[in-house]
């Protein structure tokens, strides 16, 4: 099959495209609420779906304004109008939920020999203190590219390189703007997650390149966040969400403070993914950082824990029972060794699971959902731990990163779809149902992606400038040391 759309346009088309659009808003111009939005109303015929929870043929979708105006399975086209067919399986946009953009630059070489978690962490930091706003930009978009082409059209992207090496400001946010209009020049919904990182270690002040990283005090923090927030006020297309980079980087004191600056946010925090911050943190504080977090208000449906790997039952308690969300990111947890997390025990117990990419050590929402059931699997020597639908729903959390309107195809729903094909070497004979997407397809089999009722991958989508692999490699050559 070569390619998703069989029926009549009713559009433009532009022809095939191996990579998103690399259109955009201007360096530093802020899109304004609906500017994502396509303003024509367009009709799909869906052959296969996920819609409501189960895999439905020939559904009818209406989009205008960037939005389902009518979701009907079996559903007729009016007099008149024609409609797009769309062959293939079509499902609900993904949601990344947790990114970290510059570290796709380590991708194949701290993979090199052996090492820790904490021996990538140097190499990593070699990788940031060579970025500035423009080579931050130029790296993004490509990576940003590589993830909306994989199916993803929000993503989380936990932000703490702030400042300029040395620590001094840059004028006017540059460096979350140079993120913010990577997402926009690839078509991809962002939240931004500024991260507040006070702390190299409990009680330490931060070095080296960390400096970059600190806005001295909780305080300073949060009125540089307010700034920015008043920047993109108006945005349809980000939201400025907070996180505490973990409890080690932000004091204990300091933990209220941005609590309260998150507050009707999305608020996320790296959690237990090491056993080494368990045992700083008790030497400490005497409690677990799961504890910490909750003591100081942080716990709750709008805070997500993104890894949650090494818990106490009594952690596993407070997170359930808070509704807290819980981001695994099994590409990346396994990748630095870093171990299986409880996710069936903390869904169990009431937490809300999401998927997101971290390092970016392989950026495929697809490989994220069966992962989080493979990986189960070895830990328990058993299967069956997750049903498809479950994990599809992990893979459509938007709601974590403030989108709460997005990830579903239902009228008056964000439009957003992903076109997978069914006839690949990977899918074809696999059902062409949720069982397809989850444990056959990967990134290579997504043909199309709209996100807010645009095309921005595949046939329909405005061609790229230089493909995706040249734009990375470049971008990335940049950037190492």
């Amino acid at each position: 099959m070569s390619g998703p759309v069989t029926g009549p346009a009713t559009g433009p088309a532009t022809g095939p495209s191996t990579g998103p659009a690399t259109g955009g808003s201007p360096r530093g111009a802020a899109r304004p609420a609906g500017a994502g939005a396509g303003a024509a109303t367009a009709a799909y015929v869906l052959r296969r779906a996920w819609v409501g929870g189960a895999t439905r043929d020939d559904v009818l979708v209406e989009v205008a304004d960037g939005r389902f105006t009518r979701v009907e399975p079996g559903g007729a086209v009016g007099e008149g109008r024609e409609a797009v067919v769309l062959d293939g399986l079509v499902v609900p946009g993904q949601a990344n939920a947790h990114s970290h953009a510059f570290h796709r630059a380590l991708r194949g070489r701290t993979q090199r020999g052996r090492g820790t978690f904490w021996t990538w962490r140097e190499q990593m930091y070699a990788v940031a203190a060579r970025l500035d706003p423009d080579s931050y930009h130029r790296l993004a978009r490509a990576v940003l590219g590589e993830i909306v082409a994989s199916g993803v059209t929000t993503l989380g992207e936990f932000h703490y390189l702030h400042h300029r090496p040395d620590g001094t400001p840059y004028p006017d946010h540059a460096m979350e703007l140079a993120l913010v209009e990577a997402a926009r020049a690839v078509g991809l919904r962002l939240t931004l997650l500024d991260t507040c990182y006070l702390s190299s270690g409990f009680g330490a002040p931060v070095e080296g390149v960390q400096r970059r990283c600190s806005d001295g005090s909780a305080q300073a923090w949060a009125e540089r966040r307010a700034a920015l927030i008043e920047r993109l006020h108006g945005s349809d297309d980000v939201v400025v969400g907070a996180a505490i980079h973990s409890v080690r980087a932000v004091p204990r004191a300091d933990l209220p403070t941005v609590v309260a600056a998150a507050a009707g946010g999305p608020l996320h925090v790296h959690l237990s993914e090491q056993p080494a911050e368990n045992a700083a943190c008790l030497a400490a504080h005497g409690v677990t950082p799961t504890r910490l977090l909750a003591d100081a208000g942080a716990l709750g449906p709008r805070t997500t824990a993104v890894h949650a790997t090494h818990l106490t039952d009594a952690d596993v308690d407070l997170l359930g029972g808070s509704g807290t969300r819980v981001c695994l990111c099994p590409t990346t947890e396994r990748d630095l060794g870093d171990g299986v997390g409880p996710a069936r025990r903390l869904a169990d117990a009431g937490a809300v699971l999401s998927l997101g990419s971290d390092s970016h050590a392989v950026v495929d929402p697809w490989e994220e959902m069966r992962a989080l059931e493979l990986d189960e699997r070895l830990t328990s020597r058993r299967r069956g731990h997750w049903s498809a639908g479950e994990l599809l729903a992990a893979g459509t959390d938007h709601a974590g990163l403030g989108f709460p309107d997005a990830g579903r195809l239902e009228v008056g729903a964000r439009a957003d779809l992903v076109v997978l094909d069914t006839t690949s070497p990977r899918t074809a004979g696999t059902g062409d149902d949720e069982h397809t997407a989850v444990f056959a397809a990967s990134a290579a089999d997504v043909l199309a992606v709209m996100v807010d009722g645009r095309w921005v991958v595949g046939p329909r989508a405005p061609a790229p400038d230089q493909p995706l692999g040249a734009a990375l490699a470049a971008a990335i050559q940049e950037v190492l040391p």
